[in-house]
């Protein structure tokens, strides 16, 4: 494993240490990978995802807009997310998990995109 993989797994270890997701305050957990952004909400009580969004398909929307790049699909993801765990689930309220990542860019576009849609942190 690269280490800057290692250093990452080592922060998201930490602060999933300090973060726990229930059925009232899921956990916004994202992931990023080079060219893709995933975000699910979590319930670490049962141990069960509850809402699932990648960028799949999140790129024609917003090719129609001025910015076309990977931080812009992350925000849509992040209104995506903040959609149904209104609509489906109810929820307003939720835990941010940024999984190691340093706050900015993709994982920063997202979490304004969820709180954009209505998900307070």
């Amino acid at each position: 494993m690269l280490f800057t993989q290692e250093k990452r797994i080592r922060r998201h270890k930490r602060g999933r240490s300090k973060i726990k997701g229930t059925a009232e305050t899921p956990r916004l957990s994202v992931f990023r990978s080079s060219n893709h952004v995933y975000a699910q909400l979590i319930n670490d009580q049962k141990g069960v995802t509850l809402i699932a969004v990648n960028d799949s398909g999140m790129k024609k929307a917003v090719e129609n807009k001025e910015m076309s790049n990977k931080a812009a699909i992350a925000y849509e993801v992040g209104k995506a997310i903040a959609e149904k765990a209104i609509k489906e689930l109810k929820l307003s309220k939720v835990i941010f998990d940024k999984s190691g990542y340093d706050y900015h860019g993709r994982v920063k576009a997202l979490a304004q995109g969820a709180r954009d849609g209505g998900l307070k942190f």
